[in-house]
């Protein structure tokens, strides 16, 4: 299934935050952008490291006006007491999705039925909760937060310019293209 354009599910899940858990829908992932991030699973391998890594660029996504949210198929306890234990993770000050059900992982076809756990998928949604650009890597692949960041405001361009596209390795205030058959066969 192409994931791009579709709008995220009616949802209520528990997430664990600043010592806390609270409750999250679909509402709250509403008017601003959103980078929902599965992984396989707390007191893992790869995982404490791509957390970590979204943990130290927290603020640069926040400056994009936009929220994380990580998300596995563990309770909110197992996410606080991972918190609690790991120095990668403890760092973390973004929402901690708990999704035992498997509601979002089954919505954006992530879960693996047979592990129980989601694969390392990241959807970045407009503030109309829209897919804008998704990628789904196998278990022991491990993401970059500075590619999510880059993509995500290469996203954010795009929406605000309609009329020009963000080329390879596309950075704020690099050069962008303007479509047109002008362009065919000059790259």
């Amino acid at each position: 299934m192409n994931f791009i354009g579709t709008e995220l599910p009616d949802f209520q899940v528990t997430a664990y935050q600043d010592g806390e858990d609270k409750t999250l829908t679909r509402a709250d992932l509403l008017g601003h952008w959103s980078v929902i991030f599965f992984y396989p699973a707390d007191f893992s391998f790869v995982c404490p490291t791509e957390l970590g890594d979204l943990a130290d660029h927290y603020s640069d996504f926040q400056a994009q006006n936009a929220e994380i949210y990580s998300v596995s198929e563990d309770t909110e306890f197992v996410h606080q007491a991972w918190h609690a234990q790991s120095p990668e993770v403890g760092k973390v000050a973004y929402p901690m999705i708990a999704d035992p059900a498997g509601t979002l992982a089954r919505h954006f076809q992530v879960l693996n039925q047979d592990l129980g756990q989601a694969y390392r998928g990241v959807f970045i949604l407009d503030p109309d909760g829209k897919v804008r650009s998704y990628t789904i890597n196998d278990m022991g692949i491990g993401r970059n937060a500075e590619e999510i960041l880059r993509t995500l405001t290469a996203a954010q361009f795009v929406a605000e310019h309609g009329d020009r596209v963000c080329p390879a390795n596309w950075h704020p205030g690099d050069k962008t293209l303007k479509p047109g058959t002008d362009l065919v066969g000059k790259l």
